[in-house]
């Protein structure tokens, strides 16, 4: 229950009211804007730079249709609750739209003013059709002619035929015409639709990197298309529908039906926002906003080119002197090499590695199909292994880990797979998998009724000598090898018993009739997670009261749940010392005196995704980790099944130790939050050094593979290196801390 605090933590001041919590859209809001501010920094190459201003579209699309389509729903049913900083959908709704308008000027004033010249003065050229030569032209037009005109469909809007379906996403030209030779004033409304299965960069004949945009040379070309009419104005939209369209699964009859009928449904879901070119007739703007039933708010007028996700195609230009330097996921130093022996060639045993210590994997540092899929393919061959489960919340459309899985089961292993049919964007995805591992003889769970199974973990049983081994993997990233070459996630492998049959409960839970709330090590969503994290802060804040060292980090995405704000907040007024490196939304209000002035919230928007999530809590001096799947997001304690497990190897929490100390000395991709919301970004001191924490991971990681430590730590005693540990601490005290596993995380400059 919302607040359900003890009595003594409702001491004044009330940490209930509003004034103390962010909006969780706006504080999303506010994370985009840090993605299109790497678009924006010129310290940036210039290729990457246009990589940003791309993801920031793909980004915003997936936010209009989840949470803005989210919010019109609910504004059509009535609702006027309002969130915990006071706010109803309606407010909320007016809010986004207003502040994502300027965004939109940003990114497309980059790209006009910035980009797209500097680009043109290397040698990338976008150019304009009337720029373009005679020749050009008309072998363009040829191209047009042969394989473009086959693919386009004009549907006219007229008494004869009924406005034409747009569907979530898509380009189109909006095209008013008259017949030629008639007095007729009314103008007929066509849309067509930008193809999406050709190039939006369309390459210039007789120019080495010189393009035009698709659909420029089908607007130049529309009298092949549209003959016999005269054309009297050409415009650009996209339409964004609602993604939030849902099904009551509890009284479902076939949880694969539905979700096929939820995927049908979506198609023709409620229109969220329409993007327009700036210049749009009002006729065609009147026939738009009429047919898909949208109002003036949900218009967005955008200069230049609507819909930037195409920029990603520029990026495969090979140009490397306008990128950011290539990263190659590294071998893992114990999985792929045994002593003495190059990583490169024969892997180590992976389960008497794992038996001898348990091991952490950092993706994309360490390689994805090195590590995790080198486990599962490892298990799918070993004649050892009695059984392999897994749970896939998203996978890659080709994935090697299922064809693991099958492999697993050809080779006469038990194998049991949770595959999560309502992971969002990834449905029809998943739908397939289960299809395919069905016919492959393999047992599928779909998930729990009302919950989503986030899980990332796989168990693996093995005979040895006379006793049954469970090996098992928890992590932070999806099952995924293409997202784990750009995400940042963590992944323990342990042959823990504990741990292992706490996930042989969970597994069990995917098939049998309910979910255990009783685990010896595992920290599992929603039975016991919340409860947990819950002892743990207020632990904090007794040891502090106490005089006893108190301190708290989390790494995590999203920190929106109002109660665990709360147990912060009152953490904090103990005097517990807290640093969150929350990467997106954040409802916290750090800074505020006499509540959260003990509190700094961190942001890092770099290269990779940041999706790994780290605990530690200092506990008088006997120091707690965890890491698993969990955010600390409503949805995930409560709405949805995850797994965090506790790290209780020296060396593996010095590895994380590594990373947070790396992470809050950050002062290149770090930003700051200040308690109204806004970020300010760290910058390197007056000496000029930067510390870029994902870099530095980049080069540890290299370094590990050449001198066989993990994470390029030595696994002596006080070696760390200093020059990543904080400035306030002298190098006596610094080297102190690196060898007591007992002492805090090292604080950062910034208190």
């Amino acid at each position: 229950m919302l607040f359900d605090h003890e009595p003594y933590l409702m001491s004044s001041p009330d940490i209930t009211d509003e004034k103390y919590y962010l909006n969780r859209e706006l504080s999303e809001l506010a994370f985009q804007q840090r993605v299109l501010s790497e678009g924006l920094d010129a310290r940036n190459p210039l290729l990457e730079r246009a990589r940003f201003l791309a993801y920031f579209t793909k980004n915003m699309d997936e936010f209009f249709m989840k949470r803005v389509g989210g919010l019109k729903q609910q504004i059509e049913a009535g609702v006027t609750e309002t969130t915990p900083d006071g706010r109803t959908p309606n407010e909320q709704w007016t809010e986004i739209l207003d502040t994502a308008r300027p965004l939109f000027r940003e990114q497309t004033a980059c790209w006009e003013n910035e980009l797209k010249p500097q680009l043109a003065d290397e040698g990338i050229h976008i150019h304009a059709h009337d720029e373009l030569t005679e020749s050009q032209q008309t072998q363009l037009r040829n191209h047009f002619q042969t394989s473009v005109l086959p693919t386009l469909t004009p549907l006219a809007f007229d008494p004869a035929h009924p406005f034409p379906f747009i569907s979530n996403l898509s380009l189109s030209l909006a095209v008013l015409s008259r017949e030629t030779d008639e007095n007729d004033e009314e103008l007929t409304f066509t849309r067509i639709k930008i193809p999406q299965n050709q190039p939006r960069f369309v390459e210039i004949p007789e120019m080495s990197h010189g393009y035009i945009l698709i659909e420029d040379v089908i607007e130049a070309n529309l009298d092949l298309l549209l003959p016999n009419v005269d054309i009297i104005d050409v415009s650009k939209f996209k339409v964004t529908r609602n993604a939030e369209v849902r099904r009551d699964e509890e009284v479902a009859e076939d949880l694969i039906n539905m979700i096929e009928e939820v995927l049908e449904q979506r198609r023709f879901a409620t229109v969220v926002r329409v993007e327009v070119a700036a210049d749009m007739p009002k006729q065609s703007i009147s026939v738009l906003k009429e047919q898909l039933n949208v109002t003036d708010a949900e218009v967005f007028y955008r200069k230049g080119p609507i819909d930037f996700r195409s920029l990603f195609e520029l990026t495969k230009i090979n140009r490397s002197d306008l990128k950011t330097p290539s990263w190659t996921p590294q071998p893992h130093p114990r999985i792929m090499r045994g002593p003495g022996v190059d990583p490169r060639d024969e892997p180590a045993d992976v389960f008497t590695e794992i038996q001898e210590d348990d091991i952490l994997v950092h993706h994309p540092y360490h390689s994805f199909e090195g590590t995790v899929h080198h486990f599962l393919q490892a298990a799918a061959h070993d004649p050892d292994v009695l059984a392999v489960k897994a749970a896939i919340y998203r996978t890659a459309s080709d994935s090697k880990v299922i064809q693991s899985l099958i492999d697993a089961a050809d080779n006469g292993k038990q194998v049991a797979v949770m595959v999560e049919l309502k992971a969002r964007f990834d449905e029809q995805n998943n739908l397939e998998w289960v299809r395919r591992l069905e016919e492959e003889g393999i047992h599928v769970a779909y998930g729990t009724v009302g919950l989503k199974t986030h899980t990332k973990t796989a168990l693996v049983v093995r005979q040895e000598d006379k006793s049954v081994q469970l090996y098992s993997h928890v992590g932070t990233g999806n099952y995924h090898s293409e997202t784990a070459k750009g995400y940042v996630d963590l992944g323990v492998l342990t042959s823990d018993p504990g741990i292992g049959q706490d996930l042989t409960k969970v597994f069990n839970s995917f098939t049998g009739p309910t979910l255990s709330n009783q685990f010896r090590k595992l920290l599992i969503a929603p039975v016991t997670m919340r409860e947990r994290f819950t002892q743990f802060i207020r632990r904090e804040a007794e040891h502090a009261r106490a005089g006893r060292p108190a301190r708290i980090v989390a790494k995590i995405n999203g920190l929106e749940d109002p109660d665990i704000v709360a147990e912060l907040y009152q953490a904090s007024m103990a005097g517990v010392d807290i640093d969150l490196i929350v990467r997106d939304i954040c409802r916290l209000r750090p800074g505020i005196e006499g509540v959260s002035d003990n509190i700094t919230v961190h942001s890092i928007v770099g290269r990779f995704l940041e999706h790994s999530r780290i605990f530690y809590f200092e506990n008088g001096g006997e120091p707690a980790w965890y890491t698993g799947s969990a955010d600390w997001m409503t949805r995930n304690l409560d709405n949805r099944v995850e797994a965090i497990t506790p790290v209780d190897a020296t060396h593996i929490r010095r590895q994380l130790r590594y990373i947070l100390a790396v992470t809050l000395t950050d002062n290149r991709r770090r930003w700051v939050m200040n308690s109204d919301g806004t970020y300010d970004q760290v910058t390197p001191d007056s000496d000029g050094a930067v510390r870029d924490a994902q870099t530095i991971l980049m080069n540890a990681t290299t370094d590990a593979v050449e001198s066989g430590s993990e994470l390029g730590i030595s696994t002596e005693d006080g070696v760390l290196d200093r020059a990543l540990l904080i400035e306030t601490q002298d190098d006596t005290a610094s080297s102190e801390q690196t060898s007591n596993e007992q002492q805090s995380v090292a604080k950062h400059d910034s208190k």
